[in-house]
């Protein structure tokens, strides 16, 4: 098995933290039941993890991506499946003949290349008449304009109408899906399967519930040519769970880091104030400079640590900023703590 790729932030890797992880194992998920059975082309499929998991219900998978390094991870690490395999290949010039696919997924990809018509006309191109396309991109309403970030690596992200501006034209029927990572609460059956329902709330108006949930932070656009294609598929809501509930225990490791580093950093100036340690270190520059010193620079030395510790976890907070509420309970917390309140005020 290959060495594990490291994330840059450009693509996603197994493993790493944060919503990120909800994000991209969750379309693969969805997707996997969609493709049982078919020939699928995995366009910009990076890492590799999820062609390997549309590969336990396809009857073949082929995953291309741009970055060499990538596609040799790839075909190292899942060498052991035989209906997987990887090439690179830019995805406005893929290498396969005309209608060579019954599937075709790709997840994240759009908004990373200028030349989108050039995409998708490679893309309906290289998928049969009655195949299946299922894309996601970010809606940059809620993605970017409302959260006020810039992703460095987006070169174009769309809004809803832009994108059915692009699919519109090459596939005459579209599904559509939103997703969206949050701390959820889910109800759900133990006899078996059921109807589904969503609905939301807000803190402030809790017993007025609105049904749906109106604001993808992704589009998911479920594709075809052909009418019936998407007839066979019945819509359906999916949830995926954390059975180890790894990425909320990470969270609160980095908000405990958080406070515990506020804490910290605010005793510092009121032991400074305190005239009788002040008047101690005096006497004890006096009589033993050279130890004063040392302990002076180790103060410096820590304060310099907690500063960028703090910077640490100032950045690792911003970089999850969709999950709004819970990176504002340790703020609120703090300033409780701060100013004599209780936590659950």
């Amino acid at each position: 098995m290959s060495d594990a790729l490291p994330f840059t932030g450009e693509r996603f890797v197994p493993g790493a933290p944060g919503e990120i992880w909800y994000e991209h194992w969750h379309r693969y998920h969805f997707a996997a039941p969609l493709v049982k059975d078919r020939d699928v082309l995995d366009v910009a499929c990076g890492e590799g993890y999820g062609s390997a998991l549309l590969a336990g219900s396809a009857r073949k998978v082929t995953g291309v991506d741009l970055a060499t390094a990538a596609v040799e991870h790839a075909r190292a690490r899942y060498a052991g499946l035989a209906n997987l395999d990887f090439r690179a290949a830019d995805c406005i010039a893929l290498p396969f003949p005309d209608a060579s696919f019954d599937a075709i997924v790709s997840f994240e990809t759009i908004e990373h290349i200028a030349a989108q018509e050039a995409f998708l006309d490679e893309v309906r191109r290289v998928l049969r008449p009655e195949g299946l396309f299922i894309v996601s991109c970010p809606n940059k309403a809620e993605y970017t304009d409302k959260r006020n970030v810039v992703n460095e690596f987006h070169v174009r992200e769309l809004y809803r109408d832009e994108l059915l501006n692009l699919l519109a034209p090459r596939f005459a029927h579209l599904e559509w899906y939103g997703q969206r990572p949050g701390f959820f609460s889910v109800v759900w059956p133990e006899q078996g399967n059921a109807h589904a329902e969503i609905f939301e709330v807000s803190e402030g108006a809790a017993n007025e519930p609105a049904q749906g949930h109106a604001r993808p932070l992704y589009f998911i656009a479920v594709a075809s040519a052909a009418a019936a294609t998407l007839a066979a598929i019945a819509p359906r809501l999916s949830v995926l769970a954390d059975r180890d509930e790894w990425v909320y225990r990470n969270y609160e490791d980095v908000t405990r880091g958080y406070l515990a580093l506020e804490r910290e950093r605010a005793a510092r100036p009121a032991a400074a104030a305190d005239p009788g340690p002040a008047a101690a270190e005096a006497s004890r520059l006096r009589d033993a400079p050279r130890t004063a010193v040392a302990k002076a620079a180790h103060s410096d030395a820590g304060e310099a640590r907690l500063a960028h510790e703090l910077a640490a976890q100032e950045a690792e907070v911003k970089r999850r900023a969709s999950v709004r509420w819970w990176l504002a309970l340790p703020f609120r917390r703090l300033v409780n703590a701060l100013t004599g309140k209780p936590p659950w005020a």
